[in-house]
């Protein structure tokens, strides 16, 4: 079952530190994926879920696939804003789109989708996202899954 979504993209703010830089103090790109787990993270716990409590659960959120498209560079100290807006809702997995944006300007740096796969901590086979969790994200605009 699967639902399309189209809620309101949840923003986490950051800065670009030296570490996140490459030689020629441009973001190195891995970096912005980096930035973008971060946000969903930041997501996650803003809905009252640690990721570290999950795996108590037997349960967590692995990264199956992911595509981002670079658009123009992040330097040091700049402030970021990135997104994780969820839209797709499947019995298994979140599809996000995220975008990463510098605060000074608006500017669009970097932006993509990531598919989230939920397994089971021990095994890592896939499991069903845990109705608890399906009613947090149904409680952020999302449709149950299904409709």
């Amino acid at each position: 079952m699967r639902a399309q979504c189209d809620t309101e993209p949840f923003t986490h703010r950051c800065r670009v530190y030296y570490e996140d830089t490459d030689a020629g103090g441009i973001v190195y790109y891995v970096n912005y994926l980096k930035f973008m787990e971060r946000a969903r993270t930041e997501r996650l716990r803003g809905l009252g879920f640690a990721q570290s409590q999950l795996v108590g659960q037997d349960l967590l959120f692995v990264v199956h696939s992911c595509e981002a498209r670079y658009h123009a560079p992040a330097r040091l100290d700049d402030e970021l804003l990135v997104t994780a807006q969820v839209i797709e809702l499947n019995r298994a997995s979140l599809r996000f789109r995220q975008q990463v944006r510098r605060v000074s300007d608006d500017q669009l740096l970097c932006e993509g989708q990531v598919l989230v796969a939920c397994v089971r901590a021990e095994s890592l086979k896939p499991r069903a996202i845990p109705e608890v969790l399906r009613a947090a994200f149904g409680g952020a605009g999302l449709p149950p899954a299904g409709e």
